[in-house]
């Protein structure tokens, strides 16, 4: 073992793990030495595969050579696996959201700050050539002032391509929980923080089926709303539209734009690192494409990680933070309860953009 990385200990082993396991190798500050999943057997193979060792959570949690739990769990054990984590003195990184409700997350994030530990938090897509490449126009002047953007996503469910999607219909799940963190978290970094939310959320009457594997054809319940729409008000007074579903069969979407005072920047989909950045300007006329100007290059999931991992090594602060998921989630939070309310919601939290991240700067490959 290599004692200048960050050892790591992934909970949960299941479909998204795959993405992290791909990644994992390729960032040299990070090295896995041991995964836990209730599934014995799973966690077995994988360590098998990984050639590191398959632990029990206790024992992982107890096991001197981990120093960070990278939570790969449901939503709705995100907490209760994290805060175990934090208590056994481990530095944690969750997949999103960070918990299901910002009264779920926050005393975790506050133990976090006392035991003097990081918390990190997926989507480190921002972190990515796309994103940050938007980010660099938009700091750079190129399109004037910003002063709202719009971001529509949607899709007929996740029903269609998962072979057990039943979580994404239960709380921590929907359209708003499931990829709301992408595009919020992009809104963010891009705009800075949000300071009030007015929302409509709704439930489609349609009734599911899962469509593939072998339970095929079986109903998936629906707990969660699988529409949702909001205007939210950023500090500084730009604003931004984000319209999010589970019920369209059919779109040109997703949609990511944000406008300023001379110009429009067309931002690649968030829930992927790369992608095409397009510029409008008044005085050319013409959309144009830019190059990558920005960003972790190469980058997949697990670079927030490496970002968090190199933090530790220099004091400074890591990107993909616990604050900024947290504040990402009272967002989130805030959309369905305005539309209970009929009223717009004024957030408690608040969070500073991120540091950007210049072109190739060495903890993803260096593909790019």
């Amino acid at each position: 073992m290599d004692s200048n990385r960050v050892r790591i200990g992934i909970v949960g082993v299941g479909q998204i793990s795959a993405q992290y396991l791909q990644t994992l190798p390729d960032l040299p500050e990070l090295e896995l030495v041991a995964v836990a999943d209730l599934d014995a057997d799973r966690a077995r193979q994988v360590a098998a595969d990984q050639g590191v060792v398959a632990l029990s959570l206790p024992d992982l949690l107890a096991y001197d050579d981990v120093d960070l739990v990278l939570n790969l769990t449901v939503p709705a054990v995100h907490v209760e696996v994290g805060t175990a984590a934090l208590e056994a003195g481990r530095h944690l990184y969750a997949e999103k959201p960070l918990g299901l409700s910002l009264a779920d997350a926050a005393p975790m994030v506050q133990l976090a700050r006392e035991r003097g530990l990081r918390i990190g938090s997926a989507p480190d897509t921002v972190l990515g050539t796309g994103v940050q490449t938007a980010r660099h126009l938009l700091d750079s002047g190129v399109v004037g002032e910003p002063y709202a953007a719009a971001v529509a996503w949607s899709s007929p469910g996740h029903e269609a391509w998962h072979p057990a999607p039943y979580f994404y219909y239960s709380p921590g799940g929907g359209p708003l929980l499931d990829m709301g963190p992408y595009y919020l978290t992009a809104l963010v970094t891009l705009l800075g923080p949000v300071e009030r939310v007015s929302g409509l959320s709704r439930r489609s009457s349609r009734l599911r089926t899962v469509a593939t594997g072998p339970q095929a054809g079986t109903p998936v319940p629906v707990t969660v709303d699988t529409s949702v729409q909001a205007l939210l008000e950023h500090r500084g007074g730009t604003t931004s539209t984000v319209s999010l579903s589970f019920d369209v069969r059919a779109s040109r979407r997703p949609l990511f734009e944000v406008y300023g005072t001379t110009g429009t920047v067309a931002v690649p989909d968030p829930n992927t690192f790369d992608g095409l950045v397009e510029v409008w300007t008044a005085a050319t006329g013409e959309w144009r494409p830019v190059p990558a100007a920005a960003g972790y290059a190469g980058a997949g999931r697990g670079v927030g990680v490496a970002d968090l991992a190199r933090a530790l090594a220099t004091g400074g602060p890591h990107r993909a933070s616990g604050d900024l998921a947290l504040h990402v989630l009272e967002i989130m939070d805030a959309i369905p309860r305005s539309s209970a309310e009929h009223a717009a919601v004024e957030l408690a939290t608040t969070v500073e953009r991120p540091e950007p991240v210049p072109l190739g700067s060495g903890v993803a490959t260096s593909a790019g």
